[in-house]
């Protein structure tokens, strides 16, 4: 079946991988270009955008092509005169109309999926402190983390996980220790991410070096 004005057929735009390290966002573009962002000293900015895309319209005479603007999440990297931009698919987003007035992402605006501009833009714009991650949160993390950083990550889900044990095995609350019911994200995670997996072995690893707190 051919093209309709009712249902055309978007072409997915190219995806950039990327990994994160605790100070870097380091980003793989489709053409085979590595970049990487520093995370010292820059200011990040989250907000809503679009990008202009060429859409051939058969109800048109001629079937000339017309401009489709879409909506999509730019994450802006500043550090001095650097600019770097992070965006959502644009092919996922809801068509943005003429008289909404958004910023246009910049046409060399590495695109990556959704969860993964959503666990970038919490750990940049929450100032990269792991102790403010639930274990949910980390475990979203890690999944776009470097190897080295996945085991910081796990070390750091461990330690939060005891946290929540050992308070509900206090005298007061008279509670018992599950470790394995507070690891469970991560454990999800480690099913379906390699890098979840190397954080859920440092993880366990933290958590059977851990001495229990003695409670007077």
């Amino acid at each position: 079946m051919g093209r309709t004005a009712l249902y055309l057929d978007p072409v997915p735009f190219r995806r950039a991988e990327i990994q994160l390290d605790p100070d870097a966002v380091v980003v793989d573009m489709p053409d085979g270009r590595r970049r990487r962002y520093q995370l010292d000293g820059c200011t990040p900015v989250a907000l809503d955008g679009f990008v202009a895309q060429d859409v051939d319209d058969s109800t048109r005479v001629h079937n000339r092509t017309r401009i489709q603007r879409r909506f999509v999440r730019m994450l802006v990297l500043e550090r001095g005169d650097l600019r770097h931009v992070l965006i959502t698919p644009p092919e996922q987003g809801a068509v943005a109309p003429n008289v909404v007035r958004v910023p246009e992402a910049p046409s060399e605006a590495a695109i990556i999926d959704v969860r993964a501009w959503d666990a970038v833009s919490d750990w940049v714009l929450g100032g990269g402190r792991l102790g403010a991650f639930a274990i949910a949160d980390l475990a979203r993390l890690v999944q776009v983390a470097s190897s080295s950083f996945a085991i910081v990550i796990g070390q750091a889900a461990a330690h939060r996980a005891l946290e929540l044990t050992w308070i509900a095995i206090s005298p007061l609350r008279g509670g018992a220790l599950d470790i394995p019911t507070s690891l469970a994200p991560l454990v999800e995670a480690a099913r379906q991410s390699p890098r979840a997996a190397e954080a859920l072995v440092a993880a366990l690893a933290y958590v059977a070096g851990a001495k229990r707190p003695r409670h007077r």
